[in-house]
């Protein structure tokens, strides 16, 4: 396992371009297989998690060829269904969450789909129920085996139904949709999630001949079609990274641009930022973040309460951006309640940054509450291991505003979502290296 070593309190200068998104790839890349035609996809990150899912399509007998760097054209006409019941299939699927998107569009068009219980982050209980119902309710029979841990399903013929949703799970709602456009008759999916990486599913399905209605809404209406056909698709930025890098010009007080960030995808995420007293400047379609040198401060509702910052479905605010607004917080004036309501382990990282020397006090499993150093004094370097790639990236923050050498362990994890992070961070200034 790989090691970064980071020399922090310094502060950082430049510009920095968002990679494409993550949880946007994992989606478009799985909705390949809806098609025998060619598929364009382009902004392709280059980052462990998407790496494997492309490799797992070319298992699948997908022929991938990459244009360049980031642009891949995938086209799924000789496809190996036997793969699915391969003892390497068993393995290759377990090391990726996203890999359970693969199920409904196999489903849809060859009338069976598998997938082993996938990894991911251990953030807590991230179940497959939504997925599994969806596609029951279309007509699909479902089978689990418990001492494999093996989830399977098929159908002759898929048939459109309406469907309320027990939660507005994204890659659930993905599922269900990629597996309902090929079905017969017309499927309504109320509750559905209408993050702006699902609306580009969406909408790059209806470019390959889908017709989905209410893109954007929680209340999708799918009429279904008897084949799709090829198309070009561009991945947004990945509005996690921008929050990211908003975070670390914060905490090393650095004047730092991010480019091309799609304004219009980011919502919640400048106005939560803001209320944490950075400044957060406009150009065009960057975002320029000044260098904070006197601090920030948070602010608090409008009757003097702390400030609490929660994470909800789209519109609100990401899950995966909590962590860093908690260590963009440590070193705030003020105090702030972290609510973590979707991942039960997703804070249990805040003992190495209270080891670093920021103030939390962890309530329980879901809620810290920060109370900021307003920079009086810096966070100490220290020796860490990062548990997932959220808490690895907040984690690398915190070091690189740390005073001293830090090392984190396990950064695989970081790998797994974020692009060439060493040689970019290294472009405005920090100084990184990988060992």
């Amino acid at each position: 396992m790989g090691s970064f070593i980071i020399k922090g309190g310094k502060q950082l200068k430049g510009n920095i371009t968002p990679q494409g998104a993550k949880n946007e790839a994992l989606q478009i890349l799985c909705a390949v297989l809806l098609t025998p035609e060619k598929v364009t996809i382009n902004n392709i990150p280059d980052i462990i998690d998407v790496n494997k899912l492309i490799q797992l399509l070319r298992n699948f007998g997908v022929k991938v060829e990459q244009i360049a760097t980031g642009s891949y054209s995938f086209q799924a006409d000789e496809i190996n269904l036997d793969y699915l019941s391969s003892d390497q299939y068993k393995i290759d699927g377990r090391g990726l969450r996203g890999s359970i998107m693969l199920v409904g569009p196999l489903l849809a068009r060859f009338g069976k789909g598998s997938i082993p219980r996938p990894g991911g982050d251990k953030i807590g209980r991230r179940r497959l129920d939504t997925h599994f119902e969806g596609l029951i309710n279309l007509g699909a029979r479902f089978n689990y085996s418990r001492e494999e841990h093996f989830y399977s399903v098929e159908a002759e013929e898929l048939t459109g139904a309406s469907m309320l949703l027990d939660e507005a799970s994204v890659t659930g709602t993905a599922n269900i949709v990629m597996a309902a456009v090929l079905a017969k008759g017309v499927t309504t999916i109320y509750n559905a999630a209408c993050e702006p990486y699902l609306q580009q599913l969406c909408s790059m399905l209806n470019r390959m001949g889908a017709k989905i209605s209410g893109i954007g809404s929680n209340l999708l209406t799918i009429e279904g079609v008897s084949a799709l056909k090829g198309t070009d698709h561009r991945i947004l930025p990945d509005m996690v990274e921008i929050g990211s890098w908003i975070g670390l010009a914060a905490l090393t007080r650095s004047e730092l641009t991010i480019k091309n960030v799609q304004w219009d995808y980011l919502g919640q995420i400048p106005t939560v930022f803001r209320k944490l007293g950075l400044t957060i400047e406009k150009q065009g379609d960057d975002i320029h973040i000044p260098a904070h040198t006197d601090g920030y401060e948070i602010q608090n509702y409008i009757d003097g309460s702390i400030l609490t910052v929660a994470d909800a479905p789209w519109p609100g605010f990401t899950p995966d951006l909590l962590s860093i607004v908690l260590v963009v917080a440590t070193q705030a004036r003020g105090s702030v309640l972290i609510h973590q309501k979707m991942f039960e382990s997703r804070l249990f990282f805040t003992d190495k940054l209270i080891d670093m020397g920021a103030k939390i006090i962890l309530c329980d499993p879901h809620r810290a509450s920060i109370i900021g150093h307003g920079f009086e004094s810096s966070l100490k370097a220290a020796t860490l291991t990062s548990p997932d790639i959220r808490a690895g990236i907040s984690l690398l923050i915190a070091a690189l505003s740390a005073k001293g050498t830090s090392t984190i362990h396990n950064i695989e994890q970081i790998d797994r979502g974020y692009e060439n992070i060493v040689e970019r961070l290294q472009a405005i200034g920090a100084n990184i290296e990988r060992v």
